[in-house]
């Protein structure tokens, strides 16, 4: 049987290290992890090629629409341009973050009942839509959002993201009693570190009442401490895996600082050292999973894995290509403006539309030129990328960042070789039979093989 030529099946053969090798087409994600101890081109032509041929054109299918499906679940809702923090590397432009604007109750009332009508349209299998309130600050306004909390409840699964520094303990019981997922900002286990990089307006830093608002949260299931990697605190990846696991954290986010102001491309880590802390810190998680039972996930890394393993069920939409932003989901500002991703916020040529206007404008901003940009930025129009055979694993993140620097959105991720290294990685880990400490296997029905 032959293959890459004519009208044969097309595979991308990858060393993954000196112990295996990845078949793989990156179009539909079929894959096999063949064993260096085999023959390759006998495991090639008597297993390998006869399942792709089996599968090819339904994961084909599902890849497509997975990958070009307009259909938005989750809204980024930034209430606030305003914070109380002045982190570095923010995204959110500083004369917006000083004088910026909040939203009144009403006008977030409006906000919600328009977001209702719009996905009252669509048959979502009994999930509800997804509103994550969003930074700047969302706690600057809390008591709003605590109210429409309340009044949305059966409509909306709520979501906060904050620096945590305006939170009381009342506060977090509110959070848990219903249900509302929280994101808690914080870079290091070393306080000094964290409050270089994320400092209060009025002095000083974040570090001690995040720390305490973790304790209040006590293993609660929806938290998630986010951790922006910087070159300041790069090393500290792994023992920061060890600091909240032992305050029952569950789940993490570890992301390079995405360079959409210029502060943040000058605090962009190493690629080595960032490759080798976060390998590291992703060893220790594994590690105190399986030692401990107790779980704590690294979730950027996790969805690359759901991404090899389980493209369909990846959670987080940057790993994608085109990625999520302006078709599964998008993000509204404080002023009401409608833009594909909250990284676009700042960028007035982003905006497609005003969801304080007309209820209309949602749709419109959906079909607008900003948002059709964003989605029209695929792999495949990549010089780089378009014939990389981790492209539909990896998405060439992040859109946003790209054109804040580059001035156009057709280039490559600035953190390419680390994606590349981290995603050999991955194929370690699942070779090595640990995927089942970073993902729930059970959930998913493979179609891979792993070849020994």
């Amino acid at each position: 049987m032959h293959y890459n030529t004519g009208e044969n099946p097309r595979l991308t053969m990858c060393d993954v290290n000196d112990e295996w090798t990845v078949v793989i087409d990156p179009d539909t994600m079929f894959w096999a992890l063949i064993s260096n101890k085999r023959d390759l081109q006998t495991t090639l032509r008597d297993e390998v090629i006869p399942r792709y041929l089996e599968v090819k054109d339904v994961l084909a299918e599902e890849m497509k629409k997975f990958r070009f499906e307009v259909f938005p679940t989750a809204v980024y809702f930034n209430a606030v341009d305003r914070c109380n923090a002045d982190c570095l590397y923010c995204y959110i432009p500083k004369p917006l973050r000083s004088t910026g604007r909040k939203m009144s109750t009403e006008e977030i009332r409006t906000a919600l009942h328009r977001l209702q009508d719009y996905f009252s349209q669509f048959e979502m299998d009994g999930r509800k839509p997804v509103v994550v309130f969003h930074g700047s600050e969302p706690l600057l306004v809390k008591d709003s959002l605590k109210e429409v909390i309340d009044e949305f409840d059966g409509v909306f699964h709520f979501g906060i993201q904050t620096n945590g520094t305006l939170l009381e303990q009342e506060d977090a019981e509110f959070i848990m009693e219903r249900g509302v997922s929280i994101g808690l900002s914080l870079d290091s286990p070393d306080q000094k570190t964290n409050d270089h990089i994320r400092k209060l307006m009025g002095g000083g830093g974040t570090y001690e009442k995040v720390t305490r608002a973790i304790e209040w949260f006590d293993g609660y299931e929806g938290l998630n401490v986010v951790t922006t990697i910087t070159k300041y605190n790069v090393e500290h990846l792994p023992q920061m895996v060890d600091f909240l696991h032992e305050r029952g954290v569950r789940a993490a986010l570890m992301n390079p600082v995405r360079g959409t102001q210029p502060p943040a491309v000058q605090a962009r880590p190493d690629i080595e050292k960032l490759t080798r802390f976060f390998i590291a810190a992703v060893e220790r998680a594994v590690e105190l999973t399986r030692s401990s039972g107790r779980p704590i996930v690294i979730g950027d890394y996790a969805n690359l894995v759901l991404g090899i393993v389980a493209p369909l069920g990846r959670r987080l939409m940057c790993d994608i290509t085109p990625c999520g932003g302006g078709r599964r989901f998008f993000a509204i500002s404080a002023d009401g403006n409608i833009v594909p991703c909250g990284e676009f916020i700042g960028f007035e040529e982003f905006r497609g539309g005003n969801v304080l206007a007309s209820q209309r404008d949602i749709e419109r901003a959906l079909d607008s030129e900003p948002f059709r940009k964003v989605r029209a930025r695929v792999v495949e129009h990549i010089e780089h990328c378009s014939t990389c055979a981790f492209r539909n694993i990896c998405g060439a993140p992040c859109p946003a960042e790209v054109y804040a620097v580059e001035g156009d959105m057709m280039h490559k991720s600035p953190y390419c070789e680390f994606f590349e290294h981290i995603i050999r990685h991955a194929f370690v880990l699942i070779a090595r039979g640990d995927a089942k400490y970073v993902i729930k296997e059970k959930d998913f029905d493979y179609k891979y093989k792993i070849m020994a």
